[in-house]
């Protein structure tokens, strides 16, 4: 049966640990699976817009590293902003300015960014995330 939410951690510090951990395994260059399980859980699955080159259902910790990898192969900072959430059980929602960098060319974007988010034991377990504008994130990478 899975455990409720821990009461005690709020929405912004489910982000802040889950974000923490992307982005040093972004930056770090790190192939440790083990990173991502700091705030990923086994079974995770994040779902990317089709229009995006890492599109698809990313499953596991084998997945969101491999998604990760990709990402880290097309933009060379990718930096949050102005993160907002509001939590509904084992479900966040959260909103912030999200900025890339194009790893090919050093153009920069910022757009608004939205993303539902399930945990799990303290961890992502689903995550479904919402560009503003991918047309504009494809146009930078041309």
């Amino acid at each position: 049966m899975d455990r409720p939410l821990d009461p005690r951690r709020t929405a912004m510090q489910l982000l802040e640990n889950m974000f923490e951990v992307e982005m040093r395994f972004l930056q770090s260059g790190s192939e440790s699976l083990y990173m991502l399980a700091n705030a990923s859980h086994a079974e995770v699955v994040v779902h990317e817009p089709q229009s995006l080159p890492y599109a698809g259902d990313w499953n596991g910790l084998n997945g969101i590293g491999a998604l990760f990898r990709k990402m880290r192969e097309i933009w060379s900072d990718v930096t949050v902003e102005g993160l907002q959430a509001a939590q509904n059980d084992d479900m966040v929602f959260m909103s912030c300015t999200l900025s890339l960098t194009s790893r090919a060319n050093g153009a920069t974007i910022k757009q608004l960014f939205a993303e539902v988010l399930r945990f799990k034991d303290d961890r992502l377990i689903e995550g479904t995330p919402f560009y503003h504008d991918t047309s504009e994130i494809l146009a930078i990478l041309r």
